[in-house]
């Protein structure tokens, strides 16, 4: 993430340092963590985290933006990977071991956090997207069952999200029940 350019040098090192320790606290605690204690962690002033964003859903779309693109990312670069269905899997895999005790994911992801709007439900819907032509390519391949929708895919990840914010371990059981209902009926 950028900070803008007009920000003097301890201003964009201030922006950095809130960013690192929202970055930290969300993925820790969730939305629930209050801006005052991130600009505690911070090292600053509530001020100055208030004049780089004003409301806790500003602070919070900078953070979960950049994570989800990151994550959009990796989707796209897996689009044209030649065994369509390890790539699926892999990626299903990959999004749930590494977002999963993320709760600032979690709430985004499985959208019970912020309304979402602006990038963060733009990025949002590029990850459904980039999700999508993954699971079709997959399918295709006959690697995932023909009947399953994107929609039933997020809807699926979502539900392993939420079952993580409850608890303090990977969803691995939910993660392997889920791929085993993905692959096509004998």
């Amino acid at each position: 993430m950028t900070a803008e350019p007009s920000l003097r040098a301890d201003a964009r090192r201030n922006r950095a340092r809130v960013l690192a320790a929202a970055q930290e606290a969300f993925a820790a605690e969730g939305l629930a963590v209050p801006l005052d204690e991130i600009a505690r962690r911070a090292g600053v002033g509530a001020g100055t985290v208030y004049r780089h964003f004003p409301t806790k859903e500003s602070l919070f779309e900078a953070i979960v933006v950049d994570r989800m693109r990151q994550m959009l990312d990796t989707l796209h670069g897996l689009a044209g990977a030649p065994d369509p269905g390890a790539a699926f899997y892999q990626v299903i895999t990959d999004i749930v071991e590494q977002n999963s005790m993320k709760r600032d994911l979690v709430d985004a992801l499985a959208g019970t956090s912020f309304e979402l709007n602006g990038a963060l439900a733009d990025v949002r819907a590029e990850i459904r997207d980039a999700l999508g032509v993954l699971l079709r390519r997959a399918q295709a391949a006959g690697a995932v069952r023909p009947d399953v929708a994107t929609t039933d895919l997020t809807t699926l990840l979502a539900a392993i999200f939420v079952a993580a914010r409850d608890s303090t371990e990977l969803p691995r059981t939910a993660l392997a029940v889920v791929r085993d209902g993905l692959r096509p009926r004998p």
